[in-house]
């Protein structure tokens, strides 16, 4: 399998226009001269295209479509495509992503769950946007912060185009969602030892962080995180009032809590009671 550690190698192999920086790179397809079929290959770097008319060979009903594909390092690329789309690419180096991470969001991951389907509208707009970032590119003024600002933008833009898609098929990430809280319950019916996070969820379903962070965010209007965490609060709960055997060390650990401590303040932050007072208040309402 090919490794490719840098944008000149990467697009001598495709059949793309020499880049001008070794960190950002952006261009236009000219698929009729570019390599149309290759054997799965790494790219060492960030991804971002926009294909319009675009058919992989390889699906079972072939049919062009236009979307935006992302593609990160580890990530295995192969392709039997026809040669007739045209669309435009972006390509940014590990460095410019860690540098200025804040500034990407969650989508240059999605790549490994799905690409994001334009409509005739959003086309026109994200070709105007690119336009304008490609023009600046092309004049070789080197300013990284005008470029960052023009993908800083592309990426929003993004944003509200997934936020669309999400909304256009509910049913599709519904069940991910579904998946996600069946996980959750199923998280206590066994021995644990450390709190349940986003990534061991993730695993679970074989989706990215990222990924699943953004569609439980969209659909139930709170992070994943956030989800988990009124989970543990609702255990914890169940914990203190039927069990009066546990002390609140033994519920802590329990529940996953490394220290004792740490539950009592994350308890407090939550319910704005510690587990002491918040089991007085459960005495106190069953005495009257």
């Amino acid at each position: 399998m090919i490794i490719f550690k840098d944008f000149e190698s990467f697009n001598e192999y495709v059949g793309l226009k020499k880049p001008i920086d070794n960190d950002i790179d952006i261009g236009y397809y000219d698929s009729i001269n570019m390599r149309s079929q290759s054997e799965p290959v790494k790219a060492d770097f960030y991804r971002i295209s926009i294909k319009m008319d675009y058919t992989d060979k390889t699906l079972a009903v072939p049919k062009p479509i236009t979307a935006i594909f992302f593609s990160s390092p580890e990530m295995l690329n192969g392709w039997n495509v026809e040669p007739n789309y045209t669309g435009m690419y972006v390509q940014l180096s590990k460095k410019i992503i860690e540098e200025n991470r804040f500034l990407f969001k969650t989508y240059l991951d999605y790549g490994q769950h799905e690409a994001l389907y334009l409509t005739e509208s959003e086309v026109e707009e994200i070709s105007t946007l690119f336009g304008l970032m490609y023009k600046y590119y092309k004049s070789e003024k080197q300013d990284f912060g005008v470029l960052l600002s023009y993908i800083n933008v592309l990426i929003s833009v993004v944003e509200a185009f997934y936020n669309r898609q999400f909304s256009t098929n509910p049913k599709q990430y519904n069940r991910i969602v579904m998946d996600f809280q069946q996980s959750l319950k199923d998280y206590y019916n066994q021995p644990v030892n450390q709190l349940p996070n986003v990534q061991y969820f993730a695993d679970q379903l074989g989706l990215t962080p990222n990924y699943l962070g953004d569609i439980i965010k969209h659909f139930t209007n709170k992070s994943a995180l956030e989800n988990i965490h009124e989970f543990v609060i609702k255990k914890a709960k169940e914990l203190l009032e039927k069990n009066n055997s546990m002390n609140n060390t033994q519920v802590a650990y329990e529940l996953g809590f490394e220290y004792p401590n740490y539950f009592s303040k994350f308890f407090k932050k939550q319910v704005n009671l510690t587990p002491k007072e918040f089991r007085e208040q459960i005495k106190s309402n069953n005495f009257y």
